[in-house]
């Protein structure tokens, strides 16, 4: 038995408590400064997740977060953060206040990400790394999780599918081994760029895909295209893939991990429904981004137009259409706030 705290009690830190403690873990997930509220009312409702909708199991211990340092000082053998991209500069001020002068436990991500630091792409974990070194955390072991998992289907113990990526391949198989069930199955590897870069990008191609859709035709009738989309789909799923190994390569991460779970398969996952799919069906039937934002998704986080927004002036500057079509295309409709035109010209 391995002692597991969560920061984050959203949708997939509480699913992922699930296969932790079917693996007989001591599992605990302790709320952000913001979520105090949110676990008071979950526990008026008998443990009710609101984005679950299931009974979290009470052997999976739920704390607000005034109980943060006290469970952060336990001797937990593994960390796990279920913050958003926007909460890494929080939770990494939280963690070097603890662990300043102590070697800080492992530490896996579930948040996907990408940002830009002194221009240049930083991967949410090189990102952790750098600030929790500028607070005097030095060598901090951190894992990330890719692949298609979806949080409700985590939740139900439904068949999925993760792998579980370090720069050390034996740390990364030592954590898929602690989580392992006969519903979650881990694999692991030391593609760490690859597996990250996919995960984080996967959400612009998501958007590409939800709008075949819109783009599959100009002149057919909505029934028609309704009915006809599937070609288009495939072929945008095709042109994505040949895009994403082309940016993880150009990242430093292995071409092949783009055809594996994190790449090929979150991006099935991603377009067959999610936020970032429904955006990309607005958007693909005529609507801008801010239209789109505005009149249909006004209260929603879309992941993917903000790594867009984040990252479309270095792509701009590291590619050209022909290289990039599909990703350029629908990076800049957002960030320039204009229809989604598509070259199919220059496809490969």
């Amino acid at each position: 038995m391995s002692k597991i705290i969560i920061i984050g009690a959203g949708a997939m830190g509480s699913a992922f408590a699930l296969p932790c403690l079917d693996n007989n873990h001591d599992i605990n997930i302790v709320g952000t400064h913001l979520e105090n509220e949110f676990i008071e009312n979950l526990k008026k409702n008998k443990n009710l997740h609101p984005g679950l909708n299931i009974k979290i199991p009470k052997e999976i211990k739920i704390f607000n977060f005034d109980k943060f340092d006290d469970l952060l000082k336990s001797n937990p053998d593994l960390i796990v953060l279920g913050v958003s991209s926007k909460g890494i500069e929080w939770v990494a001020k939280q963690l070097s206040r603890i662990f300043n002068d102590k070697q800080i436990p492992k530490l896996l991500m579930l948040t996907k990400g990408l940002s830009i630091y002194k221009n240049q792409y930083e991967l949410l974990v090189n990102k952790l790394e750098r600030l929790l070194n500028e607070s005097g955390v030095s060598k901090a072991n951190i894992s990330a999780i890719g692949g298609p998992c979806l949080a409700t289907g985590l939740a139900n113990r439904v068949h999925s599918s993760v792998v579980i990526a370090n720069k050390n391949l034996q740390t990364a198989k030592k954590i898929a081994d602690m989580l392992n069930t006969n519903y979650y199955h881990t694999s692991y590897s030391s593609d760490l760029n690859g597996v990250e870069v996919s995960a984080a990008i996967k959400n612009i191609f998501s958007m590409a895909v939800g709008a075949a859709k819109g783009l599959c035709s100009n002149n057919a009738s909505h029934e028609v295209r309704e009915k006809n989309y599937l070609n288009t789909a495939s072929a945008l799923i095709k042109q994505s893939i040949h895009e994403m190994e082309i940016f993880v390569e150009h990242l430093k991460g292995k071409k092949e991990t783009v055809k594996g779970l994190a790449g090929l398969g979150d991006l099935y996952v991603s377009s067959g429904g999610g936020r970032n799919a429904k955006m990309g069906a607005y958007i693909g039937e005529g609507l801008t981004f801010s239209e789109a934002k505005k009149t249909k998704m006004e209260k929603v986080t879309v992941e993917g137009a903000d790594l867009a927004k984040e990252i479309a002036k270095k792509v701009n500057q590291d590619f050209d259409e022909k290289k990039l079509p599909l990703m350029l295309s629908m990076i800049n409709a957002i960030v320039e706030d204009k229809k989604l035109d598509l070259n199919w010209e220059a496809f490969r």
